[in-house]
């Protein structure tokens, strides 16, 4: 089980914002910087993006998050869970889920490649996911 980065503690002071923007992470597990700012303006209505920026770029740099798949408006996602894991993304809304693909499947994958290509990182799969689905949204 993953550790909550609201309990990590970074090698630099902690500030309100700080603490706010992991506890907006921790609740979405993914979110833009756009996100994370409507999420804190609010509790906080003063806090600019500017803040968000340099909080989520400290986390970054300190591992306390890492990048996820950006979403349909292709804006940089933060993801919560820095253990390597796969995500499944709705084409339609752009949901993001954590998930984890099996040796099988990336087996599978680099044998459909062939000519002895190897994944090396996370997967990305992408479809419509229940919500989009029930609407009718393709």
């Amino acid at each position: 089980m993953r550790e909550s980065i609201v309990a990590r503690a970074t090698p630099d002071r902690t500030t309100k914002y700080v603490t706010a923007v992991r506890r907006a992470l921790e609740k979405r597990g993914h979110a833009t910087n756009a996100d994370l700012l409507a999420m804190l303006q609010v509790e906080y209505p003063a806090v600019s993006a500017t803040t968000v920026h340099r909080v989520t770029a400290r986390l970054l740099d300190a591992g306390e998050v890492r990048l996820a798949p950006s979403g349909n408006d292709h804006a940089m996602r933060f993801d919560v869970n820095n253990q390597p894991h796969d995500h499944f993304m709705c084409t339609t809304c752009g949901l993001l889920r954590d998930t984890q693909l099996g040796p099988s499947i990336r087996a599978e994958i680099e044998q459909s490649i062939a000519d002895g290509c190897s994944i090396s990182g996370d997967l990305v799969v992408s479809g419509v996911c229940k919500r989009c689905k029930e609407r009718g949204d393709r």
